[in-house]
């Protein structure tokens, strides 16, 4: 790969008014031996200052480009609109609250130099979380690899540095519910990790508690595997064959006990079975929910300001 080609870096924002500023400074100071770049901020619809500041930071630095989103519309849709105009022939992804370091981004260049196209942080370890967050998030990475068929690596965010080509393989995945870090296994490609310790977020609040975190889970379970479906049919089997068994013991209760005792018992399995169908019937209704969205065609977002970008919406035109 050429010295001279422009790096892009993809910084999402939502809210981040207390840390933008320093996320500024401090891939300005990571990237100072990099000549060509340029830094694509995007505005997730934010509530505070975070645009506001964005432009003052234009003003002093040419490379700051601002994409601003007419509304909120998610972690996944912001990153996957700074990928859309990203000029660069190396693309970097990471979030503004500074949890993953920037000073990484010059070691993951050199890996992207030797021939990789995908070049993941992974982290070894994840200061100011709680112990419940780490557990959950431990968990969640082997529960998706046991239901999906992609393998996706453990213990890996969005932060990664990537080659065009790997970015136009994002950039040709149209749907609607992201899940970035599946879709960039699922790509393949020669990827490798880089390994570091997670540190605090600078200020600020997570932009992914507990229910966001589930969210995002079950959009890598439902968009990476039939497993749930699979799991229907096979369900239904066994409620069943376990109903015929119920039946026959019904049907001896009833004779050595009285026929009281069996409708108690009938009306119990009968409130059982009607729960399990009715989640069932939620699965399903999760799956086709999902076609619906794709049907629809709508655009991931609009972007409402541009600065430093000249065309429109690449994905939307």
């Amino acid at each position: 790969m050429a010295e001279s080609f422009l790096l892009s870096v993809v910084i999402p924002c939502y809210n981040e008014e207390p840390v933008v500023r320093e996320c500024h400074k401090r891939l300005s100071g990571a990237l100072k031996s990099i000549d060509n770049y340029e830094l694509i901020f995007v505005n997730d619809g934010s509530k505070d200052a975070t645009l506001s500041i964005l432009k003052e930071l234009r003003v002093s630095d040419e490379r700051v480009k601002i994409v601003s989103f007419s509304a909120n519309r998610g972690h996944q849709v912001a990153v996957t609109a700074g990928l859309d105009y990203a000029r660069g022939g190396a693309i970097a992804i990471i979030d503004a609250d500074l949890q993953d370091p920037p000073e990484l981004i010059p070691a993951m260049l050199d890996k992207l130099r030797e021939g990789y196209d995908v070049v993941y942080g992974k982290r070894k370890s994840r200061e100011g979380d709680s112990a419940f967050k780490k557990a959950t998030a431990w968990g969640l990475y082997r529960i998706l690899n046991k239901l999906t068929s992609t393998d996706i690596p453990p213990d890996t965010g969005d932060f990664r540095l990537i080659s065009r080509k790997a970015a136009d393989a994002i950039r040709a995945m149209p749907e609607n519910n992201r899940f970035l870090r599946g879709m960039f296994a699922w790509i393949g490609f020669k990827q490798t990790a880089i390994e570091f310790e997670r540190e605090k977020r600078f200020a600020g609040e997570t932009k992914y508690p507990l229910r966001s975190m589930m969210k995002l889970a079950g959009n890598g379970v439902y968009s990476f595997s039939l497993k749930p479906l699979q799991w229907i049919w096979k369900t239904g089997l066994a409620l069943a064959l376990a109903s015929l068994l119920w039946l026959f013991i019904l049907l001896i209760l009833c004779i050595a006990k009285g026929s009281g005792y069996g409708i108690a018992a009938g009306t119990a399995l009968n409130v059982l079975l009607h729960g399990l169908l009715t989640c069932c019937v939620g699965v399903a209704g999760v799956y086709i929910g999902r076609v619906y969205q794709e049907v629809q065609g709508r655009p991931l977002y609009f972007a409402d300001e541009l600065a430093g970008i000249e065309k429109g919406s690449i994905r939307n035109n």
